[in-house]
C-alpha cells in the first residue's frame, strides 16, 4: 500500500512540476535576412519571386523588411503603409519608363547584428526602364547592396555590414501587459492543473483507506 501511494504521490509532483515548466519562456530558432513583399490594395503579401526575377509594373508597390523570423509565415512586415500616390507624387510619368513605390524598413535594434544600429525606415520612388527588375529598381536609389553567392540579397544600403540569412536563437518577447485583467497564456494550463489536483485527491484516497485499514 506504502509502495502504491508513493508512486500516484510522485506522479502528482511530477505533475506539478511539470505545470511550472510550461510558464516558462519558448525559445524560437530563426533567421536574421531581408524579406521581400508586394503590396496588395492594403495589405502586405510576401512575394512569391526574388527582387532579381521580380518585374514590377509602373504604379506598384514593393517594400523590403530586415528582421529574424523563422520562414514567410512568421516573417514580420514592413511597418509602414504607404500609397503609390504618396511615395511618386512628386515624380512624373515618362515614356518608356515605370515607377515603383518602395518602402525600406530596416529593422529594430533587437533584430539588428551585434554592434550594428538599423537605420530609420524610408520611402522613395524608383523610375526605372519598363523592363526593369525590382533589384534594378532597389539599386537605383538603395546602394551599396549585397549579396551572397547564392543570389540572396544580404544588405540594402550598406546594412548589415556582414552576415546574411544566418541562424540565430531568440526568446520570444512576453505579451504586454494590459489594463484589464485576463487570463495569461503563459502560465499552466487549466487541463493540466486539473489533471494534478484529480492526482491529488486520488492520493489522499488512498492514504485515508490505509490508516482505516490499519486501525
Amino acid at each position: 500500500m506504502r509502495r502504491g501511494l508513493s508512486v500516484v504521490t510522485g506522479l502528482a509532483l511530477a505533475l506539478t512540476l511539470g505545470a511550472g515548466a510550461v510558464a516558462g519562456p519558448a525559445r524560437a530558432t530563426g533567421y536574421r535576412y531581408w524579406s521581400f513583399w508586394d503590396r496588395q490594395g492594403t495589405t502586405w503579401t510576401y512575394a512569391t519571386q526574388g527582387p532579381a526575377t521580380a518585374h514590377p509594373s509602373d504604379g506598384d508597390v514593393q517594400g523590403f523588411r530586415f528582421a529574424v523570423s523563422a520562414d514567410s509565415k512568421d516573417a514580420a512586415t514592413p511597418r509602414s503603409a504607404p500609397t503609390f500616390a504618396q511615395v511618386c507624387a512628386s515624380t512624373p510619368a515618362k515614356p518608356g519608363r515605370k515607377r515603383v513605390a518602395l518602402a525600406l524598413d530596416f529593422g529594430t535594434a533587437q533584430d539588428a547584428p551585434s554592434g550594428e544600429t538599423p537605420p530609420a525606415p524610408r520611402t522613395a520612388c524608383a523610375q526605372v526602364p519598363e523592363d526593369a527588375t525590382t533589384a534594378d529598381a532597389l539599386a537605383s536609389l538603395a546602394k551599396p547592396l549585397r549579396y551572397n553567392s547564392a543570389a540572396l540579397l544580404c544588405a540594402i544600403a550598406g546594412y548589415p555590414h556582414t552576415g546574411c540569412g544566418e541562424q540565430v536563437s531568440s526568446k520570444k518577447s512576453p505579451t504586454p501587459a494590459t489594463t484589464e485583467e485576463k487570463p495569461s497564456d503563459e502560465g499552466p494550463s487549466l487541463g493540466l492543473l486539473a489533471g494534478a489536483a484529480a492526482v491529488l485527491t486520488l492520493a489522499a484516497a488512498v492514504l485515508w483507506q490505509s490508516r482505516r485499514r490499519g486501525r
